[in-house]
């Protein structure tokens, strides 16, 4: 199975520049790339200042930061930034017309071996891949947010995906120091639809008044050890990403457990979309 040298992510945003981090500190040479340059830098600058924490916190020497950053490029040109990519891992929003297109000007541009990767958290792998000549060489590579810390990633295999590129996947996973699932290409796949209900209950919870939003995170973190508790996740996620998924999986699957509750569209039309914008179920420093 061919090792994975260079690796290019598209969308400099909070999973791309995460993405793109992790990979550069597993020693391949990785291309960003955005829409603009302001984007890019914006993403570089991201990754400096979590590099900088992760010296404050004795997690890597000051060495390694400038190793990583080394390995990191800025690529402007998507055309440029695929050429000669072995692994193209796509980080933008949750829109299935984007993504597409995007997916069109990578197969364009990009070596016919390349594995091209979704980090979709809820789209449908078969649809993005429809818009390429190489179905079969088209995954999800759902990563979770932050990228750095979060060991999971979520391996999606398509109607067309091959055995070898799910492998491939898998050990580009692995390369970058996750831990892989495979899953096959259903709404919301596995980590989305369990996590998604968890979070859309603890809402109506909240609007029911059953208790406040960090009690009823604190019944998950101290009675069920999760590392989290589901409103403050939300808050990082961003409401309105939750919103976006929420609506995708309830038009669907149906039924009651993904439809979005009044809390969070309130939320979102009043901009409370969590830490990004100082506020959601939490208060926030901007």
């Amino acid at each position: 199975m061919s090792e994975v040298k260079r690796l290019t992510v598209i969308g400099a945003g909070t999973m791309g520049h995460g993405i793109a981090q992790v990979a550069a500190a597993a020693g391949i040479e990785v291309l960003l790339h955005d829409v603009s340059a302001e984007m890019i830098e914006r993403g570089l600058g991201n990754v400096h200042a979590s590099l900088a924490r992760a010296i404050e916190k004795g997690r890597i020497t000051p060495a390694q930061k400038l190793a990583v950053l080394q390995r990191l490029h800025a690529a402007p040109d998507l055309a440029q930034a695929v050429a000669q990519a072995d692994v193209v891992i796509e980080a933008v929003p949750e829109s299935l017309e984007l993504k597409q297109r995007i997916f069109r000007e990578i197969d364009a541009a990009s070596p016919d071996e390349a594995l091209l990767a979704s980090n979709t958290s809820s789209l449908s792998i078969s649809r993005i891949a429809e818009a390429t000549r190489r179905a079969e060489r088209v995954v999800g590579l759902h990563f979770f947010n932050p990228v750095p810390v979060m060991a999971l990633v979520e391996v999606v295999r398509g109607a067309r995906t091959s055995d070898e590129a799910t492998a491939r996947a898998v050990a580009c996973a692995t390369a970058l120091g996750k831990e892989a699932i495979v899953v096959r290409d259903f709404p919301g796949f596995a980590s989305s639809r369990l996590g998604l209900v968890l979070g859309l209950e603890a809402m109506r919870m909240l609007e029911q008044g059953v208790a406040s939003a960090e009690d009823i995170d604190k019944a998950m973190t101290l009675g069920y050890r999760h590392p989290m508790g589901p409103l403050r996740l939300t808050d990082l996620v961003g409401l309105d990403v939750r919103l976006a998924i929420a609506e995708h999986l309830h038009r669907e699957l149906g039924g009651d457990a993904f439809r979005p509750p009044d809390i969070l569209r309130r939320f979102v039309a009043e901009g409370r979309l969590g830490r990004k914008s100082g506020r959601g179920f939490y208060e926030w420093e901007t």
